[in-house]
């Protein structure tokens, strides 16, 4: 009879821990959500706007970057400056309080992306700040767009036609010779 209520006892202990990890994963579930949204949709959002860890993609506005140490108070825009949206795009001021200074990609115009909660006043209060260094940053190349990077020439998988090409001059060689 020792050994029934002693086999109680462990399976009471092990539905009790279970039963504890199980409530610490449900509660901390719906916090370690990150929604990514875009400012137009913040501003829809509503009430959830408030309750809800967010991550909020847009364009850093030109003129509007304050540095303040490693923190930072800058406006997003909806759209690039250089779009002829920009001047209908929303706005959403942000202000940065994080353990590491901004990226060094984040400068005017650059997309970014705000990790943080909503104030009721309307100033988005940012943890961590992303800058993603967009392809615009790349040389404009003779006779093509800016921020276009030409497709490279892939070198030939026949080695006869390798050492063909290998073999035969260059205008530059010759002419130095």
């Amino acid at each position: 009879m020792k050994k029934t209520s002693n086999n109680l006892g462990i399976g009471i202990a092990v539905a009790i821990i279970l039963g504890t990890i199980g409530w610490l994963s449900y509660s901390s579930y719906d916090q370690s959500k990150q929604y990514l949204v875009h400012i137009p949709e913040l501003v829809s959002m509503g009430d959830k706007a408030y309750t809800r860890h967010l991550r909020v993609d847009g364009f850093v506005k030109p003129g509007t970057i304050e540095p303040n140490g490693p923190n930072v108070t800058f406006v997003m825009n909806e759209f690039e400056s250089h779009s002829p949206k920009a001047p209908q795009g929303r706005l959403l001021k942000v202000v940065y309080k994080g353990m590491e200074p901004p990226p060094d990609t984040f400068k005017n115009d650059s997309q970014a992306v705000a990790i943080g909660h909503y104030g009721h006043d309307g100033v988005f209060y940012a943890t961590e700040l992303q800058a993603k260094c967009a392809s615009k940053y790349a040389p404009a190349q003779p006779g093509g767009k800016p921020g276009v990077v030409p497709a490279q020439p892939q070198p030939s998988s026949n080695p006869r036609a390798a050492a063909a090409s290998a073999a035969t001059p260059s205008p530059t060689s010759v002419a130095s010779n």
